[in-house]
Order: structure tokens, then sequence, then C-alpha cells
């Protein structure tokens, strides 16, 4: 530690940064001994986490033993669709974490967060129909990585009442990210301590928030790692998710940082690709075996996908929106869910994958899992009960790719009424009619779910719903969805004889089904 050349923009020698690590450790030790309020660190695995409980652990092991009493929660979101060479990182270093806290005596204990099981990525995409996450329709985030830790803090200040957060955010990650930390900086308690609009009763402790990306790599490569892990290995991870494979120890300001290295989930939708994981295949040969998930990414975000979703939106509704065709405006209807045939194709994309990456994968990447047992249970409850295929097709498409029975966890799960062959002798009656099968489909499973109820309230209101979604065709659906628009912009405009001309277009189609 005797560099002293200027690191960032800020040109802050190497002795400023130890000064400043030396500042936080007794900032850290007065914050801990404080008060009872417990804390709950946000551990990612990255380098700014890395920096941040790095810098917790070795302020709170400087403390004499009779201070250390208060717990500190280290928590992790594994959202199940996680890049795998991360995840399996992550997973051993909270392993790693909890034997060496316990034999330093530290009050350290980790958790690994999950999603709930009815919201996790595939359960949405394949269960539900999600498509594939956009801006417009992010409905992943607030699932899969907000919820879960959020309800872990809630927990935490249900029973103390009150909880800190410490995050490893700073404001060089970026201009968003920094305007809003400075949002907050004119409410704050204390330095570094800003009120969470999100969580009553906790706050948000922000150690590194002025540190820039070549300071935590300084940090991290001059400090060692006090719980035994090797951040030199982190290190070799960011510098081989770099699109040039470098990731230099910075010494000035013309000098590339790797800091822009960012992992997340291999699914994600919402950048236009996977840099660090397609980085990581280019660069290192022995990560080919990763190739099929990046493959099943871009199918996944392929414009083709559009044409494996319903017409309708979940609710059984047609909705128009206007499409811009190459400078002309078309009024089609917003795609909606996947469809039957779509949510199969896309159950067995995901199976043939994990297969496919379970062959070449290493040893000791040979179990990956990238859809769990109770999540395929999951889906086959919703095609069942939800969308009434009570043809139930995910055993046998999960036998078909992998060659073993679909053994599921859940109670009851083969108890059924109704099944393949009499999903078979619908198909044989409707002669190919796709809306007519799916009507008399979910007539039948909705009269099997009131079977077995002792009162029978509400089957008339269901029975009907499903007239409403599934009894005209998709061209008579389509035509109704454009008649009810032209009579709003009608009835906008105040247009009498238009609004009268459409009135009795829906008179006569009304009279025209009555009479047959």
């Amino acid at each position: 530690m005797t560099i002293t050349k200027s690191l960032t923009s800020k040109n802050r020698s190497i002795d400023e940064l130890v000064q400043d690590i030396e500042v936080l450790i007794q900032e850290i030790q007065n914050l801990y001994c404080l008060d009872e309020i417990p804390w709950v660190i946000g551990y990612s695995g990255g380098k700014d986490s890395t920096a941040t409980l790095q810098l917790i652990w070795n302020a709170i092991s400087k403390l004499p033993p009779q201070k250390r009493k208060k717990t500190i929660h280290i928590i992790t979101t594994d959202t199940l669709v996680e890049n795998p060479i991360v995840s399996a990182w992550v997973k051993k270093s909270l392993q790693k974490i909890d034997v060496e806290a316990k034999e330093q005596s530290l009050p350290f204990t980790t958790h690994l967060l999950h999603p709930e099981l009815k919201e996790t990525f595939w359960v949405g995409l394949i269960g539900k129909g999600y498509p594939a996450p956009k801006g417009k329709f992010r409905w992943c985030t607030e699932r899969l990585k907000i919820k879960p830790s959020n309800h872990f803090i809630r927990e935490v200040i249900r029973k103390s009442g009150e909880a800190i957060l410490v995050l490893g955010i700073r404001k060089a990650e970026s201009t968003k990210r920094a305007k809003r930390m400075e949002e907050f900086e004119a409410r704050r308690v204390r330095d570094r301590l800003s009120p969470n609009m999100n969580l009553p009763n906790s706050l948000v402790y922000s150690p590194i928030e002025d540190w820039q990306n070549d300071e935590v790599w300084i940090f991290l490569m001059q400090w060692e790692n006090p719980w035994g892990y090797s951040n030199k290995d982190l290190l070799s991870m960011y510098r081989g998710a770099s699109a040039d494979n470098e990731c230099p120890l910075v010494v000035d300001t013309t000098t590339p940082s790797c800091g822009s290295s960012r992992f997340g989930c291999w699914v994600c939708t919402l950048v236009s690709q996977d840099k660090s994981l397609a980085a990581m295949i280019r660069n290192d040969e022995e990560k080919s075996w990763l190739q099929p998930l990046l493959d099943l990414r871009a199918e996944l975000d392929s414009p083709e996908s559009r044409e494996r979703r319903d017409f309708r939106r979940r609710n059984g509704k047609v909705q128009l929106y206007e499409r811009n065709l190459d400078g002309s405006i078309s009024i089609e209807p917003i795609p909606g869910p996947f469809t039957k045939t779509g949510r199969e194709y896309w159950l067995r994309r995901i199976l043939e994958t994990q297969a496919e990456v379970r062959r070449n994968a290493p040893p000791d990447m040979g179990d990956i899992t990238l859809i769990t047992t109770e999540e395929l249970s999951e889906i086959r409850r919703i095609w069942l009960e939800e969308r009434h295929e009570f043809d139930d097709s995910l055993p046998r498409i999960y036998q078909e790719i992998t060659g073993e029975p679909f053994i599921d966890p859940r109670p009851g799960a083969e108890q059924r009424l109704l099944g393949l062959d009499e999903w078979n002798l619908l198909e044989e009656l409707t002669d190919g009619d796709a809306m007519y099968l799916e009507l008399m489909a979910k007539l039948l499973d909705t009269e099997r779910q009131f079977h077995t109820k002792i009162r029978r309230s509400g089957i008339y209101k269901a029975l009907e719903k499903c007239f409403e979604t599934s009894s005209a065709t998709k061209e008579e659906a389509i035509a109704n969805a454009h008649r009810k628009r032209d009579l709003q912009e009608a009835a906008k405009v105040g247009d009498v004889a238009k609004i009268k001309q459409l009135t009795w277009a829906d008179v006569k189609f009304s009279n025209a089904d009555l009479e047959e």
C-alpha cells in the first residue's frame, strides 16, 4: 500500500483511501455500538457488496468480544435464474462466511432468499404465459428481487421495531443512482445514513457511497478478504465477463476500469444482450457449455416469440393498439400471454437446455438446475386448475425430454376426473376449432372443480365467464373490439349517426346469435 499515484477523477491517492478506510472503520464501530437496532447487509457477491461486507467485518472484528452482541444479517436473493457461475460463487461464499463467522466469534448470519414459488420467472412465463419482460412490462424485478428481500427486512422490523439496511450503493455507479442518493441526503439523520422510503422504520447505511470503481478494486486487492474467500478470483470473474478480457488495477485516470461488468439474470430481456455471460463464453472456451443459455435467452427476445402469444389479454378481452409498420399505422390486438402451444414450447426448450448444459458442464456444475421440480409442479397446477387444460401435458413433456417420469411433490396432484382421453375426445368433437375446444374444456373443467364442493354457489358466474372469454371466434372477438373502439371514438366527438349505426350493428349481431 505504498503506491501514491492518483486513482480517480477526484485525484484521491492511496494514502487518502487508507485514511478514509480508517475513518469508516471507526464510524461503523460507533454506529454498531450505538443501539440495539439489528443490521441487514445486502450481499450479491459482486465487488461493491463484497467491499462493503469486508469493511463491516473488519470493523466488527476489532471490537472487544463483549461488544459484538448485535446480530448482523447477511441476505442474498437468488432469483433462480442467476448467471450459474456467479450463483455458484455466491453460494460457496455464504458457506464460507458462516464457517468463519462461527470460528471468529462474530455476529454474522447468512440468509439465502428466493422469490415465492408462484412468482418465479418460469412460473410466470411458462405457467401464466407472461411474455419475456420488457421496459413497458417489467414484471420480473419486483417479484424476483425486491419482494424477497423486503419481506425479510419487514420480519426483522416486526420483531425488533427497527432495522438498518447496509448497502454497497455508490454514486459513481450511474448518474441516475447519484441523483437518487443525493435526493435523500437532505433527509439524513447523520452521515451516510438515509431514510428508507420503501420500508418504514428502517434506515439505509451506505459506507462506500463516494468511492470510485477503481478504489473498490484497490481495496479488494490490497486488503485481505477476512472470511478467507479469494478476491483475486472475484477479479478474474469480472475480467472474464469484460468484453476485452481486461480488468486491470487502475493507477491513473487513463486506465480502463473493470466497473462496467454487470452480472444478473441470464434470461434478462430488459437489456439488448447479456454482455457478461457472452464475454465469459468468448474469453474462456471451458465455459462454452453455457452457450445454450445465451441461445434460449436470444430466442425469448426474438420477434418470432410474438407468434406464440394469444390475441387476448389474460382476462380474455381483446385490447387494441396502434402499431407502426414501416411508417403506416395498423390497429391490432395487443398480444396477450403465450398460448397453450406456446407455453408447452417454452417448457420443452428449458428442459432441453437444462439437459444439454448438464451433459457438457464440468463435474462441479453437473447438477445445475435451471427450473426446479417445485416450479414444474406449480406450472402443472396452473395449467390444470386455472387454464383448464386437463390433458395434463407437463408430465408427458417432462418424460419425453428427460427420459424420466415426473414425480410431483404436491399432495393429491394425480387425483383428477378428467384426463388425456377426455381431451382427445373433445378434440375430435370440435374438429380442429381451437376456440370451441377451449370453451368446451373450460365448461367441463369448471363443472369438475365445483363437483366436489358442498356448496356450488358461484358456479353460474364461473360458467358465464367461460362464455365471455372463449365463445367468440378470433375474427369475431377482434371485430367486436374494433366496433367498441369506433363507438368510443364516435362518443368522444358526439357523432350521433355513427353511434346509432354501430349500436344497430351490435343489436343485429346479438339477434343473429339468438336466432341460432
